[in-house]
C-alpha cells in the first residue's frame, strides 16, 4: 500500500514538471492528427510508408548533423519533400508500395554515405530515431498543432473525395476527384506526421500513434467519419494512458505506448463482429430497387 502511495506521489510530482506537461500536451495534439493519418495509410494500403519515412528521416538527421542545422527540422523537410516526390510514381495502389520501397533503399544508402563521408557520429543520428519525448520543444508542438488542424480539416473539407480515393483510385478519377493532387497532399501529410512523431516515440515505433488507432477504429466505425472519430478517440486514450503508465512505472514511453495501443487493438478484435454498413461508397447498382 505504501509503495502504491509513494508511486502516486511521485507521479503527481512528475506531472508538475514543465517538460512532462509539454510532453503530455504534445501527445494530446498527436492524438488528434496522427491517427487520421493512420486511416490514410490503411486506406491506401501503403504500410511500407512508415519504414520509408523512417529512413528518409535518418537522412535528414544526418544532413542536419553535417551542416549544423536543426536535425529534426531537416528530417521534417526531407520527409515532406519525399512524400511529394513519390506521389507521381503512385499511379496505382501497387505503385505506392513500390515507390516507398525505392525511396527506402535510396534514403538509407544516402544517409549511410553522408554519415561515412562526413565522419558524423552515427550513434547520435540513430539515437534520435528512438525518441526523446521529454525534449519536446516549441517547434515540435507547432508541427503537431498544425497536423492536428490540417489533417482533420482536410478530411472534413474533402471527405467525399478522400472516401472515393481510399475506396478505389480509378473510380475516384472517373468521378472528377483530383487524384494526383490529393494523393500528393495525403502523402506529404503522412510523411510530415512520421517526422513529427520522431521525438515522441521514435520513428521505429511510430505505429503507436498512427497505424494502431486506425486499425482499431476500422473495426468499430461504420463510416469514414465515424472511423476518423474513433481513431482520434482511441489515440487520445492510448497516448494519455500509456504516458501515465510509463511515468508511474518509470519505463520508456515509446514501447509503453505501442504495447498499450496493441493491447487495445487486440481487445477490439476480440469483440464479436457485428453487421455494419460499409463506410465505402456503394456501387450504383446496389442502390437500385429489386425488380421482383
Amino acid at each position: 500500500m505504501s509503495t502504491t502511495l509513494a508511486a502516486g506521489a511521485d507521479l503527481g510530482t512528475l506531472l508538475q514538471l514543465a517538460a512532462v506537461q509539454r510532453a503530455g500536451f504534445a501527445l494530446l495534439l498527436a492524438a488528434v492528427g496522427l491517427p487520421v493519418v493512420g486511416v490514410v495509410i490503411v486506406g491506401l494500403d501503403i504500410m511500407p510508408v512508415r519504414f520509408a519515412m523512417m529512413h528518409v528521416a535518418l537522412l535528414g538527421i544526418a544532413v542536419g548533423l553535417l551542416t549544423g542545422l536543426d536535425p529534426m527540422l531537416c528530417a521534417l523537410v526531407a520527409c515532406a519533400l519525399a512524400g511529394a516526390g513519390v506521389a507521381p510514381l503512385a499511379r496505382t495502389p501497387d505503385g505506392l508500395s513500390g515507390a516507398m520501397g525505392l525511396l527506402m533503399s535510396l534514403a538509407i544508402a544516402a544517409a549511410l554515405l553522408v554519415l561515412a563521408v562526413s565522419g558524423v557520429n552515427a550513434s547520435g543520428a540513430f539515437a534520435l530515431l528512438w525518441g526523446s519525448i521529454l525534449s519536446v520543444g516549441t517547434a515540435d508542438l507547432v508541427v503537431l498543432g498544425l497536423l492536428a488542424v490540417l489533417v482533420p480539416g482536410l478530411f472534413w473539407w474533402r471527405r467525399r473525395d478522400v472516401a472515393l480515393l481510399l475506396y478505389d483510385r480509378e473510380l475516384a478519377q472517373c468521378s472528377g476527384v483530383p487524384v494526383r493532387a490529393l494523393t500528393a497532399v495525403l502523402l506529404v501529410l503522412v510523411a510530415v506526421a512520421v517526422a513529427g512523431a520522431i521525438k515522441l516515440t521514435g520513428a521505429l515505433l511510430v505505429d503507436a500513434l498512427t497505424l494502431l488507432p486506425a486499425l482499431a477504429a476500422r473495426r468499430l466505425g461504420t463510416s469514414l467519419r465515424s472511423i476518423t472519430v474513433w481513431a482520434v478517440a482511441i489515440g487520445v486514450f492510448v497516448n494519455l494512458t500509456g504516458f501515465l503508465i510509463a511515468l508511474w512505472l518509470d519505463w520508456p514511453p515509446g514501447p509503453v505506448l505501442v504495447l498499450t495501443a496493441g493491447i487495445l487493438v487486440l481487445a477490439v478484435h476480440l469483440v464479436p463482429e457485428r453487421r455494419i454498413s460499409s463506410w465505402r461508397p456503394q456501387p450504383a447498382s446496389a442502390a437500385l430497387p429489386s425488380s421482383h
